[in-house]
């Protein structure tokens, strides 16, 4: 291990699959770990520890877990992991709880959390771009089927560490190397960001209409041809808002991450499965936003936004939630 993390206090602010992942990751490495979760999550864990059930190892790790945000009090670092849609909410709700030095981490979906983070609380957290494939099959059981890497960096214009100082990135480089959690420091960490937003928005919206896996749509010869064409959608979006896109073959790129995920299901097709709300309106529902405002068209990506707003709300008329799912 890179760094000896038992003197670090960790706390993960929205303990769900991605969260309890990389949280039982860095306590497993050592760190002292609490995931801030759910009540039938927290008192599972409590009970059995949380079962990290990955591609390489199963066992059992201990780390505390509580409902209160709070709990982020004296944490160095803070993985801010809960769901877009309750973005602003959550950042209030720890805002006042944070040590002055504690470093916010977002590794949430979407391009504009840290804008909503600063503008609902005053926290400024630092983006980070998050690829892996895990589940909560149920509480306090981790299912990791797929990668696990970080990209983080901060935006252009940020306030340089003071001289002989690391740099927030380097500080948060040298935590996930201690956990053996890869992680780079990106050179354009918004050019990052909307790279996974693109990679999103192809997969995500389709999974979950179909309730199939990454490896499933990339293989059928027509759900191919909707990726391209919200890919290309997405990053014409991107450059008419002055997001420097590489000239790279963003198809490929798009198939190749579905492929790479295999037989994993996304976080939208998991949400839609337990009749819970999506994070769709920071991904597909972005797009379409932005893109109106750009003068960009993209009717694919409004034809899946409109699909899984649809689904919600018949889940929720099931339920008995009749106008709660936006």
């Amino acid at each position: 291990m890179a760094t000896n993390l038992s003197d670090i206090r960790v706390a993960v602010m929205g303990a769900g699959a991605v969260g309890s992942y990389f949280g039982g990751m860095l306590a497993r490495a050592g760190a002292r770990v609490t995931l801030i979760a759910r009540p039938n999550h927290v008192q599972a864990i409590r009970k059995n520890g949380l079962l990290l059930d990955t591609v390489t190892f199963k066992e059992h790790v201990a780390l505390n877990a509580s409902t209160d945000p709070a709990d982020v009090r004296d944490a160095r670092f803070v993985l801010f992991c809960v769901k877009t849609l309750d973005t602003e909410n959550a950042a209030r709700a720890i805002a006042p709880h944070l040590s002055q030095d504690a470093i916010v981490i977002s590794l949430q979906n979407g391009v504009d959390n840290i804008a909503r983070i600063r503008a609902a609380s005053g926290i400024e957290a630092l983006p980070a771009v998050v690829y892996v494939a895990a589940a909560l099959p149920e509480p306090a059981h981790v299912k990791h089927s797929g990668r696990g890497e970080w990209i983080i960096g901060e935006y252009a214009g940020a306030n340089p560490p003071a001289a002989g100082a690391q740099s927030r990135p380097e500080r948060v480089a040298e935590l996930c190397a201690g956990a053996g959690v890869p992680c780079r420091i990106s050179e354009n960490i918004e050019v990052d960001l909307w790279t996974k937003m693109v990679m999103n928005c192809a997969g995500n919206a389709v999974t979950a209409i179909a309730q199939t896996s990454f490896a499933h749509v990339a293989r059928n010869l027509d759900t191919r041809e909707v990726l391209r064409t919200v890919i290309n959608e997405c990053v014409a979006v991107a450059r008419a808002a002055g997001v420097a896109m590489p000239d790279v073959d963003w198809t490929e790129r798009g198939l190749k991450n579905a492929e790479t995920l295999g037989e994993a299901t996304s976080s939208t097709a998991q949400d839609i499965a337990r009749g819970k709300p999506t994070e769709i309106d920071s991904l597909n529902g972005y797009i379409v936003r932005r893109g109106k405002e750009l003068g960009v068209p993209t009717p694919v990506n409004m034809t899946l936004f409109a699909l899984i707003k649809l689904i919600e709300e018949s889940s929720a008329r099931r339920s008995g939630r009749a106008g709660s799912a936006g």
